[in-house]
């Protein structure tokens, strides 16, 4: 996964989660930007934008609506984590608990 490859190589990004809080208290990834994604519209300027934005969920779902939101909001440098938080945790950290 390039979000893997991009902590190797010590890339600067913005790590930004938009689950809801129970979902990030049962597991997620470290050093995290947590905005649930119903609080994005009035909570957008927290994010910022001089850095590549990984934005991710559970499954990938609601991270991809946000990252739609985002770029017509004017955000730029926007990724999905393709299969969310759990797809990290079948395929790169198999300790990760899943839901």
């Amino acid at each position: 996964m390039q979000l893997q490859r991009w902590g190797e190589e010590n890339k600067e990004f913005i790590l930004l989660d938009v689950r809801e809080d129970d979902e990030v208290k049962f597991s997620s990834l470290p050093y995290h930007l947590h905005i649930p994604m119903n609080l994005i519209p009035i909570r957008q300027n927290e994010i910022p934008d001089d850095k590549p934005i990984v934005i991710y969920c559970h499954h990938g779902v609601r991270s991809m609506q946000v990252a739609l939101y985002l770029q017509a909001a004017g955000f730029e440098d926007l990724y999905n984590l393709t299969g969310g938080i759990d797809a990290w945790a079948l395929l790169i950290d198999p300790s990760m608990p899943r839901y």
